[in-house]
């Protein structure tokens, strides 16, 4: 027996229901510690006044929120699938011949679509939100005029060119710009030979360029020359570089291939952002997988009973799924785990898993 689109649409309502009540609580919770934790840190700063605090913690609301997004679904599905056996809908739907891969489809279209959504046009807005609250946090509490990162051993750079490449290092960067002070760049060949080095007082990016001034130029076999001001070609930009320190979670979707793509070409490491594009890229799938896996755990109490179960077995299976992709996540940023397998992988496993547990369930 098919089922109906009257009963798929019911099914796919009662998900979307109990999705959105579970999303605006936990939201509204995340909403106040985050609040509260704002206010805390605010104390000593009197420029930080309430209504700022209170604008942080909307803007911090997509970092957390996309974190809980999984954990929503899971549980969304769970409830709808719990409420509809116990009103025996589910199980006069399963004595009519429907099947459980019927009756649960509707949920993992509304899933699948939720992560598309989400992906494709809400993470653009969040992402312009966290930019925005990385900048009010650096702002008020934080004290920092600039996003620029510097190590002990000062800022390296490095652009590939058609004629090999050149590596930039400064002691220093002027904060709120990007002048770069005691700059030492090192030109070499397609085969990675130095061919000449260059030591300049300061260099400034413009568009195109990096002007560099001062700049005492050395090649191999020829007297050192001074240069009173030297123009070096590049595809950066003062945005490239602030992203490139900054969590790639504040660019959005759309943007990332690009940026990654400048990264590539500068040198300069994109397995964060890889990772992070692939990660968003298989959410849609990681979103059916938890459907999958709630079905599992519902279908065995529709037989047995036990809703203290139900939840406990939820709750365990998500703490302990979210761990392990954390630490996949972890080794896929280190390098250990390709980056592919990084991101699709607890997606993938999840449901093979749910799958074969929904298979014994209905069929032995």
């Amino acid at each position: 027996m098919r089922l109906t689109s009257t009963l798929s649409g019911y099914i796919g309502r009662q998900f979307l229901l109990w999705f959105g009540a579970g999303l605006a609580s936990l939201l509204a919770l995340v909403y106040l510690l985050d609040t509260v934790e704002l206010l805390r840190r605010a104390a000593n700063r009197p420029e930080a006044g309430f209504d700022v605090i209170v604008t942080m913690g909307l803007l911090k609301l997509p970092e957390i929120g996309q974190e809980v997004f999984p954990f929503v679904v899971l549980f969304g599905a769970m409830y709808t699938f719990w409420r509809l056996t116990r009103t025996q809908e589910l199980v006069v739907a399963r004595a009519s011949g429907i099947s459980v891969w019927q009756f649960t489809f509707p949920v993992l279209a509304w899933a699948i679509i939720i992560g598309l959504v989400l992906i494709m046009v809400l993470n653009p807005i969040f992402a312009a939100m966290l930019t925005r609250f990385e900048r009010m946090e650096n702002r008020y509490l934080r004290g920092q005029t600039s996003s620029f990162v510097v190590g002990r051993s000062g800022l390296w750079l490095t652009q590939l060119t058609e004629e090999g490449a050149y590596r930039i290092h400064a002691n220093s960067v002027v904060p709120g710009t990007v002048e770069m002070r005691q700059v030492t760049v090192l030109l070499s060949t397609p085969a990675n030979r130095l061919s000449a080095r260059m030591d300049a007082a300061s260099a400034v990016l413009t568009p195109g360029h990096w002007d560099l001034t001062e700049v005492w130029y050395n090649k191999p076999g020829e007297p050192a020359r001074f240069l009173a001001r030297y123009r070096l070609p590049t595809e950066l930009t003062e945005q490239r570089i602030q992203d490139s320190f900054a969590p790639p979670d504040t660019l959005s979707f759309w943007a990332l291939p690009g940026f990654i793509d400048t990264l590539e070409k500068t040198g300069l490491s994109s397995v964060r952002h890889r990772l992070y594009w692939h990660t968003l890229l298989a959410q849609p799938a990681f979103y059916a997988a938890m459907v999958l896996l709630a079905a599992a755990f519902s279908l065995r109490q529709m037989r047995g009973g036990g809703t203290l179960t139900l939840v406990t077995g939820g709750i365990i299976s998500a703490l302990v799924l979210f761990i392990l992709k954390d630490v996949i996540v972890a080794l896929g940023l280190s390098g250990a785990v390709p980056v592919l397998l990084a991101a699709w992988g607890p997606a993938g496993v999840t449901a093979l898993l749910s799958m074969a547990a929904l298979l014994h369930t209905e069929d032995g």
